[in-house]
């Protein structure tokens, strides 16, 4: 393997210090703690993991951690309000509503129900409108996770062709519009493109978000091309266990690429880091004071 390794864990690490200064000078110089209130609906034991490791990090930074823990018979109505009285919460600059949802709340309605300057997971219809005609909005966290790790590598992005593979709301959709708004020609494909690999190897960037395990393969690679895998699947291992794999075969990948996002340790904690930026972003225009550098595009 000769691709250079993308440490998403050490990026991660690095931006949390740089978080946590600007939660430290908001607190001195404002008197502001930003807050975070994250709601989890019902007992399913991944959002679990996800919401236990998103609050302890909150407080890591010094900010403040809501969570709200609700049984999966809640009604929409309950549900409603208490997103409500969150919206109308001076001390919650951003609210996450943990998905997936239990099968009886609609949850278009719910993410729509948050106040968009505080939809810190930028899934609210108003942010993907602001987000898809360049204009400021709250940024999905795993897409601005990965912008990051690609502006670092490369520097300017400007005049690269991005293919992203996958479609999701979540991932392929944004990670396309903000590829497009750092002037790379972009091509979004899927699992029905016709001659997926074909197009692949034209791609100096590839993003794998289209949660099959390692789909993508070393020949459907152009060498030297960036890597970006989104991809988080859990995969029979060989001492009878699981093992966590991306959406890209990485070893025969990384033979080929110039560039490459492990998994684990890649894009994933990324996505809590940029969850922890967007909240200081949120509060940071909710008092009408300067975004910080760096947390944002």
């Amino acid at each position: 393997m000769n691709a250079h390794v993308l440490d998403g864990k050490a990026f991660a690490a690095k931006l949390r210090i740089t978080i946590a200064d600007h939660v430290a000078a908001l607190q001195a110089g404002h008197g502001i703690v930003p807050g975070l209130a994250v709601v989890l609906v019902g007992e399913d034991p991944a959002s679990q993991v996800y919401v236990r490791s998103k609050g302890k990090m909150t407080v890591e930074v010094g900010m403040r951690s809501f969570e709200h823990r609700l049984p999966d018979t809640t009604s929409e109505a309950d549900l409603l309000a208490l997103i409500a009285q969150l919206n109308a919460d001076p001390a919650v600059h951003g609210i996450l509503v943990q998905l997936p949802l239990p099968g009886h709340l609609n949850s278009d309605l719910v993410i729509n129900s948050i106040d968009p300057a505080k939809d810190v997971d930028g899934f609210h219809i108003s942010n993907v409108g602001l987000l898809g005609t360049g204009q400021k909005a709250m940024v999905p966290c795993t897409p601005l996770g990965c912008l990051m790790l690609l502006r670092d590598h490369h520097g300017s992005l400007a005049g690269k062709h991005a293919v992203v593979i996958g479609r999701s709301n979540i991932v392929g959709k944004p990670m396309a519009q903000l590829l497009l708004g750092d002037s790379c020609t972009v091509t979004i494909a899927h699992s029905r493109t016709a001659d997926l690999p074909a197009m692949v190897r034209q791609a100096d960037i590839v993003v794998a978000a289209v949660g099959r395990p390692q789909m993508v393969q070393g020949d459907w690679i152009k060498p030297g091309a960036t890597v970006i895998d989104v991809g988080i699947n859990r995969i029979a291992a060989d001492d009878g266990g699981t093992r966590l794999v991306g959406d890209v075969d990485y070893d025969s990948c990384a033979a080929v690429a110039g560039a490459i996002t492990p998994v684990p340790g890649g894009v994933g904690p990324m996505t809590i880091a940029c969850l922890l930026a967007n909240t200081v972003t949120a509060c940071c225009r909710a008092g009408g004071l300067a975004e910080p550098e760096g947390l944002t595009v």
